[in-house]
């Protein structure tokens, strides 16, 4: 028996270890066919950046977010990393039955947590096993978060480590008992029945269960390694790998997920100059090798586990795109095609081959076939990805919330999307009219200029303009970017002029553009239109920057601490705040939301008359996930008497996007259930009176499905709820104005007290 577990474990180990080793070397090469990155993007602050790793590794702060997943998991995670000490013992024994490590063999501290991490480590590979045969998608089809994941590499990996896990127990005791341990001891906690099981058999025996025990978890262990060292594209395994630097490269060295901003466009790692872009420039994503090598990194780590894909609005309305399906075609191309790459194929901007016949003639064939399928294409085109996943995205950022391993899906389909807009005109066709509109008359419903001010005839008090009733913003406290939606649409306004109201009420000072402000561009680069988005947020920042008394042909410099802005739409401020810097507008931009919250705080605004009902509240994505404002909007309602609020079971970081977001707003909804359909059923599941959020977008979105259900009051699809016939949809401000008294007519010159100072967007 010894000499056959001698034999088969060291054959094993020498092939599973040579593989190995030509496996990372393959990586590499793989890693590099990627496109370079920008200068210390990837790289900045090496610190903190370690320290993100080792925070999301050690307290598992993305796993964690699913209670027991995380915590089963996590015992699992730290068995592989720490427990390879048990594999050294197990060669040993191979030799000798009764060998222990030297120092540590005896030492309690080592042995009891050998005993534990063994222990939880096969519990916890258990749990994750009845968790996902719970889920399976023969029971829960589409609704399973396994759905279109590759089973076969998930049971493989979970029996290989239930195997070792039950293989380290038996190899205690026998241990146990060749080390004649015949009471109980703190050592052996765990595993003591099998001392006193083994304990009962003749020492010959316990040793040839020794020698088995042994070469059953070295074998287990290279069969594992030669497997997944022969499937380079297995990321369910190769994720125990490559999470590490997959974390460690993330986007934002602060260890924020990939949300808020979207990334500048950049060819061949240099951000492109729109003003004179190079003829040679890369426009967007249209060949796997155009993504970067931290994008292949990303399709290469990712798990398969699905948390995105069962947070996905797309797919939860029957839509086929699927957050994980699209990173996994991503992998499967990108390693299907990597053999051509690596030969040096490729095709140049005229669409030539780069290689000549004699570079790629020993390139398999499948590779040579898969050089030839379209990144973006329809079924019958033998495209990678179909163009309804595409464009079905709504860029909520749950995917990239949920991910464990730091996957940035969003930047990845619009990088996509620029391609097909900016080098193919290939989107939506609803969506040019809205990109036509932005061009010409700056806003995305084609008004007139002039329409953005006509809200302001619509109060009983003056609204300072910039250049009109001021000369600029240094005579007030904030500016009001009213936004495209807040001056022009109906439902919108009503937003506006309620926050407006209260802005007077309180007595703060503040003054909204004069009209020649553009749309900030949000939809535009969204869409993929990046050379529209730079037009418009030039636009934006120039004027704004002269606004606030900036004078760059006079060398005058604003701090960005005094062009304090205020914005109702969270697409406007995301934009101005996150992404305008990368235009060179900095500015300090709050939501509507924090500056009442803080009005409230101050006791500037006194919430005095009952409203009355049950409301839930609606976290607009660009508010909750992609800025982390998930609080203000909530102490607004539970400072306004007579509101009982409940929570949607989707809500805050798990919150349900409306169907608007991605320039989706601008799109018509052709595939499965419209999502604010969707989201509106899950809101009338609580039989509110009042549904509440805190973006343009969203209202309109959800006022729509609501009008709609009224309209026929039996739901507008099968499986709708039933809506109230006073159901009402309304902002925060809309509620908080309902219940704020009336202020006195002030006194004297009317001086607003001092300034508040709220915190600012991040």
């Amino acid at each position: 028996m010894q000499l056959a577990a001698i034999i088969v474990s060291l054959v094993l180990t020498a092939v599973g270890v040579a593989l190995l080793g030509r496996a990372v070397a393959q990586f590499v090469r793989f890693f590099k066919l990627g496109a370079p990155v920008p200068a210390g993007a990837r790289a900045d602050n090496p610190w903190q950046r370690s320290v993100t790793l080792v925070r999301e590794f050690l307290a598992h702060t993305r796993m964690n977010k699913w209670g027991v997943i995380g915590v089963a998991h996590w015992f699992v995670a730290i068995g592989f990393l720490t427990l390879p000490p048990t594999i050294i013992n197990a060669y040993g024994q191979l030799f000798r039955a009764d060998w222990t490590l030297p120092i540590l063999g005896g030492f309690l501290p080592y042995e009891l947590y050998i005993e534990f991490i063994g222990t939880m480590t096969t519990l916890g590979i258990l749990t994750l096993m009845a968790i996902r045969l719970l889920n399976l998608p023969s029971r829960a089809g589409r609704k399973s978060r396994f759905a279109g994941s590759t089973a076969w590499q998930a049971y493989f990996v979970e029996y290989v480590i239930l195997i070792i896990g039950l293989a380290i127990m038996a190899l205690r005791g026998t241990e146990g008992a060749l080390h004649h341990v015949d009471h109980y001891e703190p050592a052996y906690f765990a595993s003591y029945p099998l001392v006193q099981l083994f304990d009962g058999l003749s020492v010959d025996t316990v040793q040839n269960l020794t020698y088995l025990f042994a070469m059953i978890k070295l074998g287990t262990t290279m069969i594992w390694m030669i497997t997944v060292s022969t499937n380079l594209d297995m990321s369910i395994a190769w994720h125990r790998f490559l999470a590490f630097p997959n974390i460690w490269f993330k986007r934002e060295s602060s260890g924020e997920v990939a949300l808020g901003a979207l990334q500048p466009m950049v060819s061949d790692g240099k951000p492109i100059d729109f003003e004179d872009p190079d003829e040679d420039a890369q426009f967007g994503v249209s060949q796997i090798e155009h993504f970067s090598w931290k994008g292949i990194l990303d399709f290469s780590t990712c798990t398969e586990c699905g948390r995105c894909q069962s947070q996905c609005p797309a797919w939860n309305t029957g839509k086929p795109l699927s957050p994980k399906l699209l990173i996994m075609s991503l992998r499967d191309h990108s390693h299907a095609k990597a053999p051509y790459l690596l030969a040096g194929g490729g095709k140049t901007m005229e669409g030539e081959e780069k290689a000549s016949e004699e570079q790629l003639a020993g390139v398999p064939a499948a590779a040579l076939a898969e050089a030839e399928r379209p990144l973006i294409g329809t079924l019958e085109e033998n495209g990678v990805i179909d163009p309804d996943v595409l464009w079905s995205c709504t860029t909520c950022g749950a995917c990239v919330e949920q991910c464990p391993v730091d996957i940035e899906h969003v930047d990845h389909i619009v990088d996509m999307r620029r391609y097909q807009v900016m080098i193919e005109s290939s989107f939506p066709s609803e969506a040019g009219t809205m990109l036509k509109n932005l061009e010409k008359k700056g806003n995305p419903w084609g008004l007139a200029k002039k329409q953005r001010l006509a809200w302001t005839k619509e109060v009983d008090f003056e609204v300072p303009v910039v250049g009109k009733d001021i000369e600029d913003l240094t005579e007030v406290d904030y500016l009001y970017w009213v936004g495209c939606a807040g001056a022009l649409e109906d439902r919108a306004k009503k937003t506006t002029k309620a926050f407006a109201e209260l802005l007077h009420i309180a007595g703060v000072k503040f003054a909204i553009m004069g009209g020649d402000e553009a749309c900030t561009g949000d939809s535009a680069r969204r869409l993929g239109n990046e050379f529209l988005f730079q037009q418009l947020g030039q636009q934006n920042v120039e004027m704004l920057n002269m606004a606030f008394g900036e004078d760059a042909d006079e060398g005058v410099v604003v701090e960005k601490s005094k062009k304090k802005i205020v914005a109702t739409c969270p697409h406007c401020f995301n934009t101005i705040a996150n992404e305008y810097p990368q235009l060179g507008g900095e500015f300090e931009v709050i939501h509507h939301t924090q500056l009442l919250q803080h009005l409230l705080d101050e006791g500037k605004l006194i919430p005095v008359t009952p409203v009355e009902g049950l409301i839930t509240y609606h976290d607009p994505c660009y508010l909750g996930r992609h800025n982390k404002v998930y609080t203000p909007p909530r102490e607004i309602i539970a400072k306004v008497p007579g509101l009982r609020n409940e929570e949607m079971h989707r809500h805050k970081e798990r919150g349900f996007c409306c169907g608007a977001g991605g320039a989706r707003m601008w799109m018509e909804e052709r595939i499965g259930k419209r999502i604010n359909n969707e989201r509106v059923d899950e809101a009338l599941s609580l039989n509110p009176d009042i549904v509440s959020t805190a973006c343009p977008f969203c209202l309109v979105m959800l006022t729509d499905s609501v009008n709609g259900k009224k309209g026929s009051n039996s739901g507008s699809a099968a499986g709708d709820a039933k809506v109230k016939e006073d159901l009402q949809v309304v902002d925060v401000a809309q509620l908080l104005l309902d219940s704020v008294k009336t202020p006195a007519e002030p006194e004297g010159d009317g001086e607003s007290t001092e300034a508040p100072e709220p915190a600012p967007a991040k």
